[in-house]
């Protein structure tokens, strides 16, 4: 189905500034079609003024549609349709006595013209399912004359409104509804409406009371409201605020109305956000002692560290010395993971930070005395915090590896070299290169043969907690040197 600007573009002459105008309409019709309890169509006018084509559809939330087909993108000729002949040419609302039938169903056609400026830019067709029409209620004469206000506002070019910022959280019509006249005064106000006030502490009737007062009232403010607050509440503005006590939080919207240039009321429409908001308040609370746990997770790993690098410097047998340093290692890696959760709004992780962290900690803690430069090339992505942390531990493990095995003194003067910790990411999958450039593998080495514990831990990491596969072997590009490759699944 093709969208507005299509139809515009394709079939009309219509400006950037009418479409504008007429998506700017698209976007907030949907109150008029449900006070309306009828179908809308925008018609736009043909380039050559040969008929109209249908740029947009609306159908109703309150009522009955009149058309179960959509008819955007079709066209109409000029003289099938009189009613649109008579709106765009004349400049005014147009209405039959008689309905028409379609498929059995009995339909009211009205015709408004839609104005920008001084030129009608386009009409919409108001289609009323009549099937099964009875006395009109309170509610029904409520929505139907502020339609009629609504549709003659859009005749004179005044609505809708530039400049409003409609929120997802904007309300609908039958979320509630409370018209006020033009001395603020309430003259209607629904069910839903006067459910949602009664729920902040209202015990008597809406109607016939002035709601700026009342609102104070509920909100302990005594008589005063703030400036904004009492420009939605009078209907002096269209804007949008959000009230809240310590029962209820309700979010405002007023539609000004206004007829021959003067004030005549506003259409207040609300919106009961009270569970919505305790759910973003839960969200935000939950997220914050999660962020919380993270935060005291590393610095207790961090403790656990210190403790063990004290242990390290008063043991001098070298092979504790080392071991327990390889320790330190080890849940260094385990607390970068953990503070980086702690610093996001979710379990997950740039890896990047998390990868150059954990080069920069094995340069730092190394106990062999060479030089050697640790770099990375290309992207980790995204990580699940299930994955960040046993990948953390494997770039720790291999890169300590290299820098343990791969470099040492040559001649008796220190030996320099550098690892290279490559990522590339793909659909679903991840490849991580640990590349040196130094003595190579030991002949006939075998990883599962090896009795380091280094590499023990790696091979379980990658195989069974990360479900990937591990490859040590020579260098690719014919280099001296040594590279590991692990492939790992990722989701998208």
């Amino acid at each position: 189905m093709p969208s507005l600007s299509d139809v515009a573009r394709n079939h009309t002459t219509l400006d950037q500034a009418d479409l504008d105008r007429l998506q700017l309409l698209v976007s907030d019709w949907q109150m008029l079609a449900d006070l309306s309890f009828a179908d809308l169509v925008l018609w736009l006018p043909d380039t050559e003024g040969l008929g109209f084509w249908a740029g947009a559809q609306m159908r109703p939330t309150t009522g009955p549609t009149a058309y179960l087909d959509d008819i955007v993108g079709s066209f109409i000729p000029r003289g099938r349709r009189h009613l649109l002949d008579q709106a765009y040419d004349g400049g005014r609302i147009c209405r039959e006595g008689d309905p028409e039938w379609r498929d059995d169903v009995p339909v009211r056609v009205e015709t408004i013209p839609v104005r920008r400026g001084s030129r009608v830019i386009a009409v919409i067709a108001r289609n009323t399912n009549l099937l099964g029409v009875r006395t009109p209620s309170r509610l029904e004469i409520a929505y139907l004359q502020s339609a009629t206000d609504l549709a003659r506002m859009i005749t004179d070019g005044i609505f809708p409104y530039g400049g409003e910022r409609l929120l997802s959280t904007s309300p609908r019509v039958g979320d509630g509804c409370i018209r006020v006249d033009r001395h603020a005064m309430v003259t209607f106000a629904s069910p839903n409406a006067l459910s949602a006030y009664r729920r902040m502490g209202l015990v008597t009737d809406l109607v016939g009371s002035r709601l700026k007062d009342v609102t104070a009232e509920l909100l302990h403010t005594g008589t005063k409201v703030d400036d904004v607050l009492a420009t939605v509440l009078t209907g002096r503005a269209a804007q949008e605020i959000e009230i809240e006590n310590s029962d209820a939080t309700l979010f405002l919207r007023a539609i000004p109305l206004r007829a021959d240039g003067q004030h005549v009321g506003a259409l207040i429409l609300l919106r009961d956000v009270t569970e919505l908001r305790s759910r973003e308040r839960e969200l935000v609370t939950k997220e914050a002692t999660i962020r919380e746990i993270h935060h005291r997770v590393k610095n207790n790993l961090q403790t656990v560290a210190a403790l063990l690098r004290m242990q390290g410097r008063r043991i001098t047998v070298p092979e504790a010395q080392e071991a327990l340093a390889e320790a330190v290692r080890r849940v260094g890696s385990i607390a970068i993971v953990h503070e980086t959760l702690s610093e996001s709004f979710d379990e997950h992780v740039d890896f990047d930070d998390v990868a150059d962290r954990v080069a920069a900690m094995v340069a730092d803690v190394s106990t062999v005395a060479t030089a050697v430069e640790i770099r990375r090339t290309g992207s980790f992505g995204i990580l699940d915090s299930d994955e960040a942390t046993p990948l953390a531990m494997v770039l720790t493990e291999l890169m300590q590896n290299s820098v343990e095995h791969a470099f040492g003194t040559r001649d008796g003067e220190e030996a320099s070299g550098t690892i290279e910790l490559q990522a590339e990411r793909s659909v679903g999958r991840l490849r991580v290169d640990v590349i040196d450039d130094g003595q190579g593998l030991p002949a006939n080495f075998d990883s599962e043969l090896s009795g380091n514990l280094g590499l023990s831990i790696v091979r379980t990491l990658v195989l069974g907690e990360l479900d990937g596969t591990l490859d040590f072997g020579p260098r690719h590009d014919g280099k001296t040197g040594t590279q590991v490759t692990l492939d790992i699944p990722v989701p998208d």
